[in-house]
């Protein structure tokens, strides 16, 4: 990875009372982002110290009734982490393995991401620990409007804004909203987005995050020269973002040749029937028993030769311990963090372009943010103006990325944290300290 001569090697950094000095997890992982492109910051470089600690972070304890009568509690989290450039901006996940750490550092890539792409926000990420799929509809409905309630203080339209992430969705997000104005006593639509139609939500919202997948990938293709038509595709993850970034390769011609989610792994090497797959997914709740394909072991599935991968589920995905199989000539991060920084330097050297998860699946944040525009005019865009619209930003944003990643010889991921830091940084810069 190149650096310039004289540049710092890793740092080492004081770590908060609330985290492990010996397992920092997802925020390790991107304080040595951090460290890495605090070279090229210049005069910047002094207010870089912002970067590496949330501004606030609330924990809450979220107790219901279940079902039976019992009382359960469940951990809840909202972290900001940058608010210079705009309110809060990220998404909620209900998942049991969700912990501080990873809440903190997916509030920073949405710091980073919201930079790149330059829409008006800062950075902010929520969770709950639960698995969502051991409750009731009920059950699920009173956990959501209590973690709003007690996350009440932070969130608001000029605040910090909602939205989906994994296993919330747009229901999660109308129960979310309601709870809000029913506490402040005014219907206010724009307090998250990623919300159904009906109720403020934008058209084209839910492909977004998968059409910006698909749009950057386009992009890098001309530039390296990778033709789309008939190149292999491997898919991690088959939801919203996973799904139809599939959908759209195979529209362009690619083969999708492999899939692998929570409930299986399959393969064909002639091209999976890409609407029939999501028709399955969608009844059966994943790829697992899908005729029209061969079943794979899982650790198969990094060595699938194909020109594209594309991992769309859970950080951490791309290890050093897999990342030497990867065969493709193209990695689109549709997760966040899917990729550690060992796996990145060993696609790096091996010639892989990772097109990262702070550009690559911007494509949502990006509808978000038109979903908070239409939402504060009550006026509101067809589904073919905010594609446009949203291609049109995702292009100029992976344009101008791709050049400091040529004038400075690094990879896309650093080029995307130069771009995006300066921006945050120069914008706390000039709003200067207060008091």
């Amino acid at each position: 990875m190149s650096q310039p001569v004289g540049a710092p090697a890793a740092q080492s950094h004081p770590v908060p009372s609330y985290l492990q000095a010996d397992h920092l997890g997802p925020w390790g992982n991107y304080l040595q982002q951090v460290d890495r492109v605090t070279p090229y910051l210049g005069s910047l470089a002094r207010w870089v110290e912002t970067l590496k600690r949330p501004k606030r972070i609330l924990i809450v304890d979220v107790p219901i009734e279940l079902d039976n009568g019992t009382i359960a509690h469940y951990e809840g989290y909202r972290v900001q982490h940058n608010l210079s450039r705009g309110p809060g901006k990220g998404g909620v996940r209900f998942h049991q393995d969700v912990t501080l750490s990873e809440v903190m550092a997916l509030s920073a890539w949405m710091s980073v991401k919201n930079a790149a792409v330059n829409v008006p926000y800062g950075g902010a990420k929520g969770g709950i620990r639960v698995d969502p799929k051991k409750l009731s509809m009920g059950e699920l409905e009173r956990l959501t409007r209590r973690y709003t309630s007690e996350i009440g203080l932070l969130i608001g339209p000029s605040k910090d804004i909602p939205a989906p992430d994994v296993n919330t969705n747009g229901q999660i997000m109308a129960w979310m909203m309601d709870t809000y104005s029913m506490n402040t006593g005014a219907t206010a639509t724009g307090v998250v987005t990623g919300k159904p139609v009906d109720l403020g939500g934008s058209l084209g919202r839910v492909e977004a995050t998968g059409r910006g997948v698909y749009t950057v990938g386009v992009e890098a293709a001309k530039l390296t020269g990778l033709a789309l038509d008939g190149a292999r595709v491997a898919v991690q993850g088959f939801g919203n973002v996973g799904g139809i970034a599939a959908k759209l390769f195979a529209e362009a011609g690619a083969k999708v040749v492999a899939v692998q989610d929570h409930t299986g792994t399959i393969f064909n090497s002639k091209g999976v029937d890409v609407p029939a797959l999501l028709a399955h997914v969608k009844t059966r709740g994943g790829v697992g028993g899908f005729a029209g394909a061969d079943v794979m072991k899982a650790e198969e599935f990094w060595g699938v030769d194909c020109e594209i991968l594309i991992p769309a589920a859970l950080e951490g995905q791309i290890t050093k311990d897999n990342a030497g199989q990867i065969k493709a000539k193209l990695v689109i991060e549709g997760a966040n963090g899917p990729t550690t920084t060992e796996a990145d330097d060993i696609l790096h050297d091996k010639g892989v372009l990772v097109l990262p998860d702070v550009i690559a699946n911007a494509g949502g944040v990006t509808v978000s943010y038109f979903e908070w525009v239409q939402d504060f005019s009550s006026f509101f865009w067809s589904e073919d103006e905010i594609n446009a619209r949203l291609v049109r930003i995702m292009q100029e944003a992976f344009a101008g990325i791709w050049q400091v990643a040529q004038e400075h010889k690094v990879s896309l991921r650093t080029a995307t944290f130069i771009v995006a830091c300066q921006r945050i940084l120069h914008a706390r810069e000039m709003r200067g300290l207060y008091p």
